[in-house]
């Protein structure tokens, strides 16, 4: 069978994600993978109408598609994005149908599954079968267990194909509203006293809902608010996967385009960030996702740390939790303050403008308090993978994560906590008597476990 691999990677063949596509290609020579550079040529594909039908035309011609991609943010590519949001601008979404489908990866298994979802969400959308998710880490290929994994993988895709196995629809057809926001008078004005914000966005057309949502929001402001439309902004290309930065924070692009200083100017000395933009399939724009591709030149640094958020959303997120739980993930682990996310799903204008005036209102009262909510395991689970990955097997070639975390503190293992090891090893020992362990548990331990907080509500 004919099995036509889209590849994701901007490194094209020189990537870790398809080194496990040759290992494919290798275990079942009988089947045919056809691999198509899709990010390494985008500009291309964009500019170039028959490279672009080229690709379409071996779709149509294939058994499957085979999504292959590196994960970048919690998603595929910005590339890749792009290539995807051309498969609908210029309608060929029937190449794809009744087309079998599954999605293969490499990384850390930072949010992997938010790129999975996607690429399944987008494969549903297009009335594909989709036949399952590979995720390896990214040397999973040197241990012989995660070998025969992978074997078994595509072994089960291609007697789901064989035998034509029907496959589960996991994401219904978002629903799109035709609600026009019609945005009222502004009542009040916030003064943002000396607080910066920012406010970036993909579009301020005032002829679209997230246009008036902008210009509503802006104007609620007595103070200076920049508004930044990333369309602007001297973009050349996205991440090139090269790591380069690792070393330093230093990107190959450098001063060949504007990014760098629009990123450390603008992004980094706000106080108050917020993001507006459009749902695009089932995500933001491809726009959107070169913005957060690029800002990998910091690596692993959390940039945003102690920034209040906002979120200006047109379109129907709360469809769509994937999205949202990519934006909430990635800023947690940033260790930025979430406010609030803003949309237009209510269908009710005046509803739209209090909640527009709410949140600024709150950004600037958060800012000024300097108050964020604690993490959520999106933050703390996702500071952990960066941490025992910098501080293990990354640490080389990401020398300036690891001077970061190692001068912040980031490297806060629970072994270097020797009070509680020292109890532990008491308690467990302690524990093997019968009648000690019987009165720990049945007397004892409910009572212990609030000790300390009581002593702190008794201090204050």
């Amino acid at each position: 069978m004919k099995i036509i691999v889209l590849n994701g990677s901007p490194k094209g063949d020189v990537s870790i994600t398809m080194q496990y596509v040759h290992f494919i290609q290798k275990k079942f020579p009988q089947h045919e993978l056809k691999i198509l550079n899709i990010s390494q040529r985008i500009k291309t594909i964009e500019r170039d109408d028959n490279a672009f039908r080229e690709i379409i035309d071996a779709v149509r011609s294939a058994t499957c598609v085979l999504w292959a991609f590196p994960l970048y943010y919690l998603l595929v590519p910005s590339n890749y994005k792009r290539f995807i949001e051309l498969i609908w601008a210029r309608g060929v979404e029937d190449a794809f149908k009744d087309k079998y489908a599954a999605s293969l990866s490499t990384s850390i298994h930072f949010y992997d599954h938010i790129a999975h979802n996607y690429i399944n969400a987008i494969s549903d959308d297009l009335e594909m079968k989709f036949a399952g998710v590979f995720s390896a880490a990214m040397y999973d290929l040197l241990e012989e267990k995660e070998r025969k994994r992978l074997s078994l993988f595509a072994e089960h895709l291609f007697d789901t194909i064989e035998y034509n196995v029907p496959t589960s629809r996991n994401f219904r057809p978002l629903i799109h509203s035709s609600f026009e926001y019609v945005p009222g008078d502004v009542q009040t004005k916030i003064g943002v006293g000396s607080q910066k914000v920012v406010v970036l966005t993909d579009s301020k057309d005032e002829g679209t809902n997230l246009g008036r949502m902008l210009r509503q929001f802006t104007g609620t402001f007595s103070g200076e608010v920049e508004v930044i439309d990333l369309n602007e902004v001297d973009i050349k290309g996205g991440c090139l996967g090269c790591i380069q930065c690792g070393y330093d924070n230093s990107c190959q692009y450098g001063d060949k385009d504007g990014y760098i200083e629009f990123f450390n100017t603008k992004v980094k000395s706000a106080n108050i960030l917020v993001l507006a933009g459009s749902t695009k399939d089932r995500y933001l724009s491809s726009q959107w996702k070169l913005f957060f591709d690029r800002s990998f030149f910091n690596t692993h640094i959390p940039v945003m740390a102690d920034k209040q958020l906002g979120f200006i959303i047109s379109g129907p997120l709360s469809q769509n939790p994937n999205l949202r739980q990519a934006l909430e993930g990635f800023f947690e682990v940033q260790q930025a303050g979430i406010v609030d996310f803003v949309t237009d799903e209510c269908g009710d204008s005046a509803e739209i403008d209090a909640l527009l005036l709410s949140l600024a209102e709150r950004l600037i009262r958060y800012a000024n308090d300097g108050y964020a909510k604690p993490a959520s395991f999106l933050g703390v689970g996702g500071k952990k993978v960066f941490r025992d990955f910098i501080y293990g097997r990354l640490r080389f070639p990401f020398l300036a994560d690891h001077n970061f975390y190692k001068k912040n503190g980031l490297y806060d293992f629970p072994q270097k906590d020797y009070k509680s090891r020292i109890t532990n090893s008491m308690m467990m020992l302690l524990s093997r008597i019968p009648s000690m362990r019987k009165k720990i548990y049945t007397e004892r331990i409910k009572t212990e476990l609030i000790k300390p907080l009581q002593k702190v509500l008794e201090r204050e």
